[in-house]
Order: C-alpha cells, then structure tokens, then sequence
C-alpha cells in the first residue's frame, strides 16, 4: 500500500456492542459478566468506558478548588518541643511547605521554645490536629504580633478552644474522617458522614459563610487507587450541592485535606507501606487534594529520620517529576473516573439524606454498617480474596518488630490478625514439612501455595524429596521427625497415597493435605487421623490457628 492510499484509508468506528462481542469471543465460554466487579460502595465496574457512560462535572470540580497543586503537609514526629523544632526546621529546609503536629501525646514547651516556633508560624501555614484545649503549643499563637495574625493561615483541630483575637485565616471546625475510615467506612459512607457533620456544623452557625469559612474536611485515603480518586472528586461536587441547600450557589471552596490510610499498613514487611503509601499520595493528587500528609512506612511502630524523609520525598518526587501540581483537575476526562464520580455522588447523597430523615449521625455511626463493612473486609483479607503484599501473600519469615505507637493501637487494621499470631508463634513453631510425591509438575503448585499459606503465619516448611511411594514417605518421616507435615501431590494420586501414609502415620505427628477434598474423604481420613485440610480460599488467620492448637495439644514426643 503507497502513503498516499494510506491517509485515504478509513477505519470504521468501532462501537460498544462490537467490542463487547469481541470480548465474549474471547472469554471461551465464560459469561461477560464475569469481567464485572462489585465493589463496597455497590457500585458494578465494567471492563469499558466509553463517552456516553458518563458526565462531565470537571468544571463544578474545579471551580470548588482555588488553585492547582497542593500543599505538602508533613507532620514532624518528635518526642520533645526541642527535637519538635529541630526537626521541623530541617524539614522545611528540605521541601515540606507546612508546620504538621499531632497532639495525641503532647509535651511540655518553654517560652522561649515557643518564640521560636511563632517565627515559623508565621511563614507557613499550620496544621495541628488532635489537640485538647489545654495543649501547650497553642499557647504559641498568643506570641504572635496582632499585626501578623490575619495572615497566619492553616487549621487548628482542638474541641473547644477559644481562638485569640485577630485570627481571621485559621479554621476550627471540619469534618475528620480518620476514625470512620479505619472503623469500616467505605467512600460512599465517608461522604455522606463529612455531609451530616456539615449539616450538623452549619446549623449551629449565624451563617452559611461564617461556618464555610471555618469549616474544613479531611479524608484518609486508602489503596483503592481510582475509587479514592473519585471520592476527593464527588466531594467537591457535594460541596456544592450542600450549598445550594443552604441556598448559596457561589459556595466558596474549602480545603480538602488528605493523609495516607493506614488500614493496610502492616508491621510485617513494612517496606511494603511504602508501596502503599505512594499509591495512596497520587490518588490524593489526582483527586484534587488541597493539603496532603504521607505517613511514614514505619508509623505503627515509630519512625524515624530517614522513614520520614522517605515519606515527604513521596510527595516531591510526585510534585517536581510528575507536574500534576500544573492541573486543577488531572483525573477529568477519564470516563472510567468520570463515571465512579457520578455514582459517588449519587450514593453519597442519598444516604446523607438517609442518615439526617432517620435518627441522626450518632445513631448511623453506633449502628451496624460499618461494624458489617469492617467485617466483610477482613475475612477478604483472612482468606486472601485481597491481597496485602508481605502479609497475607509472599509473605516473608523473618524477625519482626511487634511494638506500638500508642496512638495506633485501637485503630482497625487489616493486617493485625497476621501480625498477632506471627507474635504468638515468633518463638515457638512446629517443626514443619511438605510431602511430596511424583514428578515435579504434580507437587509444585500445591507445595508452592502451601509453603505461602504457612509463611503468613511465620511458619517455615521444609519441602522432601520427591517421593513414589507412601512407604518412601514414612521410611523418611521416621528419620526426620517432624512435628507437622502435608501432603502435596495431584488429585488423581491423592486417595491412595493418604490411605497409605494414615496407615503407618508416626505417633504424634499432625497430617493435613493439600487441596480441597470431598466431605466424605475427609470424613474419612479424619477417622483415621487425618487433621485435616490446606486449600485456596480458607480462612487462614483460622487455620493457622487450628494447626496451632491440634499441636500444642497434641502428645508430647
């Protein structure tokens, strides 16, 4: 074909139905709506997304965000006022743009101390979050010269403090997610509980412009990349709507902050947080974040220099590297988030006018929904329907640091059942080996599955050689003496060579088989001392302990 019969070729237009059928061609078999899936939210992603799936809310988004970019917000973890400082200095001189403190575990600050951090304050903007109202650090903002207090900017989280006089760009008063998140909440309930306790707010308010300027809202943002992408993006276009029930259509823009979740953090392979903590930053970005704070891979049992330099270096990185901080709303345009938005939205809505026609937020938030939504999550988890790289798959046997930051404790994390029995069993574990027979092909794939299911447990297996036999396998079994040992072969081979081995099976040793057998083989095999069984989608945190007990409890060698 010459060039210039090529740019008079035309390619038809492809439509939906075309490569819908395409797709089914494709699948050999199986039903298309098995490419669909169902997330907590209820909501059905597909496996395409065309112009006419969505709306196109960009300028609604955009025109509730002052600027593009966002502001990095790195908290200082510190032990003293003095290292506070020391710290806080250091980091502003490497790129954070913020003064971030936590107040769940306040310390003491002299005067002097103190002067030296309301020069700081009144260079960049503050976020201080959990405080009570006696904390010292607020005695900060009585140093500040009247004249330099209006453009002191940035939020102050403390129940019930009386703000000094001359502090008109300091706000007060939002809606904190943190603790909904890591209660069980999913997107669509985080928006409608930022609602009612906007709804709550405003009602208590002269105006509507006195509680909007005062207000803020801040969301943990979790590993769901585009799901939380689209929850940042759905709550600027509720913004708006909120206002206009306050009659207001020019509603002004109010700082969304956001912080990395810490639901899927995990003590085990903490390296892992970091991954964690980089997906969750750029779908704060794409989301259209205002303020943003990375926590440490290394937060739930204490950070330090080189974890929080790592974390702030997220946000850099992104920043200087990716130029999203050029765009007002980078994730517009996207049918796919274009249309988990609007759904978003939808939702959100509906159960924010839900919760305020019925019984109040107090009563939706000591209700069974999110007890039932945290449940469900971890039993994803528990039999590795979700994945929580290093901890409940390709985890890693090796030493572990168990300890905990105090404010960390009660949170709901994912990860705390892994971590739990791992420290039940970092001293003591049976000792434990895999059976295996025929060629290569036959055992891999189970001895490979089972030695992953033990390693989330902290237990290390030892595979045999390959074995033909049931008699080759006891000969040996006597010589190595374990405590614990499974069956890994085929299907096909299975029967034969469980009957065999429960035959001679050594005095004390614990037997389980690899795979998903029948009830009435088990039941069998159970007879005849059998423990019982190893296979993809059980629950493992349950397994590993049933595996624990039949040992323990087991006769003594």
């Amino acid at each position: 074909m010459t060039v210039e019969n090529m740019k008079k070729t035309i390619f038809k237009q492809a439509d939906y139905k075309q490569w819908k059928a395409l797709a089914e061609q494709s699948l050999k078999g199986k039903p298309y709506d098995s490419l669909l899936t169902e997330t907590w939210e209820g909501i059905t992603l597909h496996p395409l997304y065309y112009e006419k799936t969505s709306s196109n809310n960009t300028s609604i988004i955009q025109s509730m965000k002052e600027n593009p970019g966002w502001t990095i917000a790195q908290q200082t973890i510190a032990e003293s006022a003095s290292s506070f400082l020391k710290q806080l200095i250091d980091s502003l001189e490497r790129g954070n743009e913020s003064i971030v403190y936590d107040g769940t575990n306040p310390f003491d600050w002299e005067d002097n101390q103190l002067l030296e951090l309301t020069k700081l304050v009144s260079k960049y903007p503050v976020f201080f979050m959990n405080l009570k109202n006696d904390d010292p650090i607020l005695r900060a903002f009585d140093f500040v010269h009247h004249e330099l207090r209006e453009s002191i900017s940035g939020i102050v989280q403390a129940k019930d403090w009386i703000i000094p006089v001359g502090y008109k760009n300091l706000r007060t008063n939002g809606a904190d997610l943190w603790k909904v998140h890591h209660d069980g909440a999913d997107a669509v309930s985080e928006l409608a509980i930022a609602l009612s306790v906007a709804s709550r707010i405003a009602a208590g308010e002269k105006s509507f412009e006195s509680f909007a300027n005062n207000f803020f809202v801040r969301f943990a943002i979790d590993t769901h990349f585009f799901m939380e992408i689209a929850k940042l993006r759905a709550f600027r276009i509720l913004w708006k709507a909120f206002s206009k029930a306050f009659e207001v259509n020019d509603a002004p823009p109010i700082p969304v902050m956001a912080i990395t979740s810490l639901r899927s953090y995990s003590k085990l392979d903490p390296y892992v947080n970091l991954l964690r903590a980089g997906n969750e930053t750029f779908a704060a970005i794409l989301g259209g974040a205002d303020i943003i704070t990375v926590h440490p891979h290394d937060s739930l049992t204490g950070s330090n220099a080189s974890s929080i330099r790592y974390a702030k270096n997220i946000q850099l990185v992104l920043k200087e590297e990716a130029h999203v901080d050029k765009v007002l709303d980078p994730a517009g345009g996207s049918y796919y988030i274009e249309k988990l938005t609007d759904e978003l939205v939808e939702k959100a809505w509906e159960l924010f006018l839900g919760i305020e026609s019925k019984d109040g937020l107090d009563v939706f938030l000591q209700g069974h929904e999110l007890k039932v939504l945290l449940s469900k999550r971890q039993i994803e988890v528990n039999t590795g329907k979700k994945s929580l790289i290093g901890t409940n798959v390709y985890a890693e046997v090796a030493s572990t640091n168990f300890a905990d930051r105090d404010e960390y404790k009660q949170l709901n994390r994912l990860a705390k059942p892994f971590e739990e029995f791992r420290k039940l069993a970092s001293d003591n574990q049976p000792k434990t080996v895999l059976l295996t027979f025929g060629e290569i092909k036959d055992f891999k794939p189970r001895a490979d599955f089972v030695t992953g299911f033990l390693a989330s447990g902290g237990i290390t297996s030892e595979w045999s050689p390959s074995f033909q036999t049931a008699e080759q396998a006891i000969e040996w079994l006597n010589t190595e003496n374990p405590d614990y040992a499974i069956i890994c072969t085929t299907d096909e081979k299975l029967s034969d060579i469980v009957e065999s081995v429960l035959e001679k099976l050594p005095e004390g040793l614990l037997l389980d088989v690899a795979g998903k057998v029948d009830k009435d083989s088990e039941r069998k095999w159970s007879e005849k001392g059998l423990n019982g069984t190893i296979f993809n989608g059980q629950n493992k945190i349950e397994k590993l302990h049933t595996i624990f007990d039949s040992w323990k409890g087991g006769p003594t060698k």
